[in-house]
């Protein structure tokens, strides 16, 4: 994946959790930290979307260790944008 690609991946990821931290007004790593611990819904009409808010959560963790391993890999112990910005339009 380019750069471009994981920060694309990264911001549709963020608005699927924004969508889940709506719904169920709490923050997605409060979510994770306690599905993680075992801890079950309180409803069962909520188990897929549990299920589906963790994948997304683990996803995005996991786009966002890349996007800092490219950056630093392009950057080679300078911390300059050359080369990173690409304006869109």
């Amino acid at each position: 994946m380019t750069l471009q690609d994981i920060l694309a991946d990264i911001h549709a990821l963020e608005e699927d959790l924004l969508a889940f931290e709506r719904k169920y007004g709490i923050r997605s790593e409060i979510f994770h930290a306690a599905y993680i611990s075992g801890e079950e819904p309180e409803d069962d009409s909520w188990v897929l979307d549990f299920g589906e808010w963790a994948s997304v959560y683990s996803t995005w963790l996991a786009r966002q260790a890349e996007y800092r391993n490219e950056i630093q890999r392009k950057q080679a112990n300078s911390p300059s944008l050359e080369g990173l910005i690409h304006v869109s339009a």
